[in-house]
């Protein structure tokens, strides 16, 4: 997972309110261990990595792990190198204290809280240098700890449980006071870009300004006030930039083992079908009410818990009815757990949303005997680390089963196998799921397997994650175009994402049926472009590639990575544009999916002269060709060829319209095909096409692209022996025509 550190230096007061997060650590100036690393007054404070640079330093300055700064002899920063997640972020800080030396963190004292209240007053009284407690206690003890402990420097781990202004939480961890802060956090924008601005709020108030004017700087507003775009986007980053140390997991790669991606699609069983209609419909019949009206907060909550129970639906139904236990997905599951219990060493992380799901899952465990260990949030915190413990050192325990609770702050790179049983909402959640196991350390190559039930929801929501994360990867890392990213928010936007992720309705349901739509006159540049919108960033180029053999085309679709995912969301596209309706059967267009490493690869057999390319021509339509690469620059040779069939075609062009008037309707029709063909060798040589040569090959591609919103029309005339020449003379004559 991608992380993030971020420090500033604070005020002894907090002011403004947003975000989200699960750990806090306090620690306290006054020990004397502290005052070893002395500096002078005037240096200015900064963090290091306490794995790295603290580990190649000398000297008392770097004793314990960090770098002091005692201008007041109460002044700090750290920064570490791991988090973890509410009760997982105690026990992970824990252990890198009782580290056996060098590998301890530090052999200074820590505590962790525990307790009811009077004991952990007494804890807060009495601190020692280091106070791990977790984000529930400071939604009660906030006031507590900074009346009775006044730490110099807090650490925030999984700053996001801040991302939320409005959270409780947000609000209480916000009244904390000291003079230092750390956050430290994996995903610092989820969602919406205000998130980023939560989380900064609490580092220093006065980076990002008030919510108001940060509202105003960086979100295009409509005429209420309400957002509609984001602007600015460079200026975000720029201000940010300074105090964010960020490692993606992208820069480390090379240091991790292969990974990866597959995604099994599984049909839905007759029962789940009827459940999973029934809340669609349910469903179908908000969305028409929020056409006409805004929903009231009742039908809002509504609709967001039909919506929930189509995702349980997907699993099984017994997450809604224990007494239907029956789910199709089990099936893959136990294929992918019978090969991973025959893999010596192999074991597995099992994570669902659902609770429930994981008793069907513990169950298929037990009956094909493998041992397997259990975290979820009804577990009993003592008893969760006792079940990390078992799956770690137990070769018997070979399948984890965790809901989102496990989803952070654990450390199983033991395991080798990562199953999704369901798709979270968030592409954040997702990654931190997958990181469990593919991370530093980690020493074998790892799968990770999405089960995903067919055209479903789920099956729509791979889009949704794309989009999400490219929002984050153009703030936090100025990836992709950043005027590209829209903004997925509003009433209206929310309502057209539902729209997208629902399968067809039964007509009538939503009101009256809207119109078919017109194709685009080229449809594989409309493809490129529809592509660009779900894809995002994870698109890296389309063209459209003429083989030597055969009349069709085939749009080369490169992908960032899992091609097979993409290929699948795609494919609905690709049949729209171009199915069996709208098929041309004169130039058949197909669909070819690879990722980015595939790509390079064969591009370096090409190079190689292993492999040789059997395409007669290709057209760019993602990204779009410059203005000035589309002005073709044509050489004196290309210029007078292209002239003089302009001039043969316009000879042509009024021999046919005089025979025509002559009423010799053969003759004319017969030089009007010759005009045509002129003229589409014209077009050709005009733009750096193959000469095609015959009459019938205009129309085929790539030549037929030349002829744009005229093509239909050249076609019919040429397919329809009936037709007189005049039916494409005013088309002809347009054409032919100097540009400008």
């Amino acid at each position: 997972m991608e992380r993030s550190a971020t420090a500033t230096r604070r005020r002894p007061w907090s002011s403004c309110a947003m975000a989200r997060f699960p750990a806090c650590g306090f620690l306290r100036m006054s020990h004397p261990g502290w005052k070893r690393g002395g500096r002078r007054k005037n240096e200015r404070p900064c963090a290091v990595n306490t794995n790295r640079e603290c580990s190649r330093a000398s000297g008392p300055r770097r004793k314990h792990g960090f770098r002091c700064i005692p201008t007041s002899g109460r002044e700090c920063c750290i920064w570490p190198s791991r988090s973890g997640r509410c009760s997982q972020t105690r026990w992970a800080w824990e252990k890198r204290f009782r580290r056996s030396p060098p590998a301890r963190f530090t052999d200074l004292p820590y505590r962790l809280v525990f307790g009811p209240r009077h004991k952990r007053l007494r804890i807060y009284d009495a601190p020692e240098f280091f106070t791990i407690v977790n984000y529930e206690q400071i939604l009660m003890d906030a006031l507590d700890v900074n009346a009775r402990m006044r730490p110099d420097v807090i650490i925030l781990d999984e700053a996001q449980r801040i991302k939320n202004w409005t959270t409780k939480t947000a609000q209480a961890v916000k009244l904390l006071q000291s003079r230092y802060a750390f956050v430290l956090t994996g995903t610092p924008i989820e969602n919406r870009i205000d998130e980023l601005h939560s989380i900064m709020a609490f580092l220093n108030p006065a980076v990002l300004g008030p919510l108001f004017r940060f509202n105003r700087d960086f979100y295009v507003l409509d005429e209420r006030g309400r957002p509609e775009g984001f602007r600015n986007l460079e200026q975000l980053h720029a201000r940010i930039e300074p105090y964010m140390l960020r490692r993606r997991k992208a820069d480390v790669e090379t240091e991790l083992p292969d990974r990866t991606d597959r995604t099994f699609f599984v049909p839905l069983s007759p029962d789940q079908q009827n459940r999973y209609a029934e809340h669609e419909a349910a469903v179908a019949r908000l969305l028409s009410i929020a056409k006409r009206r805004p929903l009231t907060q009742q039908e809002q909550e509504k609709l967001m818990r039909e919506l929930a129970m189509m995702r349980m639906v997907c699993d099984t139904n017994y997450i809604l009815d224990p007494k239907d236990r029956a789910c199709p997905k089990l099936a893959e599951l136990e294929k992918i757990l019978e090969e991973c219990r025959d893999n010596e060493n192999g074991k597995v992380l099992v994570f669902s949303e659902w609770a429930r799901m994981l008793e069907l899952v513990r169950e298929l465990c037990e009956r094909l005997g493998i041992g397997y260990a259990l975290h979820t949030g009804s577990v009993p915190q003592q008893r969760r680390r006792a079940e990390i413990r078992l799956f770690k050192s137990d070769p018997g325990c070979r399948a984890f089963l965790s809901t989102d609770s496990g989803s952070t702050g654990l450390n199983l790179q033991n395991a080798s196998v990562v199953i999704n049983c369901d798709l979270p909402w968030n592409p954040a959640r997702l990654e931190q799921r997958i990181a469990r196991a593919w991370r530093k350390h980690q020493t074998r190559p790892v799968t990770v397997i999405h089960l995903v039930s067919e055209n479903t929801i789920e099956h729509r929501m791979i889009g949704t994650l794309a989009s999400k994360q490219a929002l984050a990867d153009g703030v936090l890392d100025l990836r992709g175009d950043l005027k590209e990213i829209k903004l997925a928010g509003g009433r209206q936007a929310f309502l057209k994402r539902l729209q997208q992720l629902m399968s067809p309705i039964a007509p009538g349901a939503l009101g009256p049926p809207e119109k078919k739509k017109t194709l685009p006159i080229d449809r594989a540049l409309a493809f490129s472009q529809l592509a660009r919108q779900k894809l995002n960033n994870a698109l890296v180029r389309c063209e459209e590639r003429y083989p030597l053999q055969g009349a069709h085309s085939v749009l080369v679709t490169v992908v960032d990575r899992d091609a097979g995912v993409w290929r699948e969301h795609l494919a609905p596209l690709h049949q729209e544009l171009f199915g069996k309706r709208d098929s041309d059967p004169l130039a058949p267009v197909k669909l070819e999916v690879i990722d980015r490493a595939t790509d390079e690869a064969l591009q370096r057999l090409i190079e190689s002269g292993l492999l040789m390319t059997a395409t007669r021509a290709t057209r760019q339509l993602y990204p779009a060709p410059d203005a000035d690469a589309a002005a073709v620059v044509l050489s004196e040779e290309e210029r007078q060829k292209a002239l003089a069939h302009r001039t043969q075609a316009g000879r042509k062009l009024k021999m046919a319209r005089l025979l025509e008037s002559g009423e010799l309707g053969d003759e004319a029709r017969q030089a009007m095909l010759e005009a045509v063909l002129h003229l589409g060798r014209a077009l050709a040589v005009e733009s750096r096409l193959p000469e095609p040569a015959q009459v019938e090959d205009i129309v085929q591609a790539p030549a037929a692209h030349c002829w744009k919103e005229s093509l239909s029309a050249i076609r019919e005339f040429l397919s329809t022996p009936a037709l007189p020449p005049n039916i494409v003379s005013a088309e002809v004559e347009r054409l032919l025509q100097p540009a400008g």
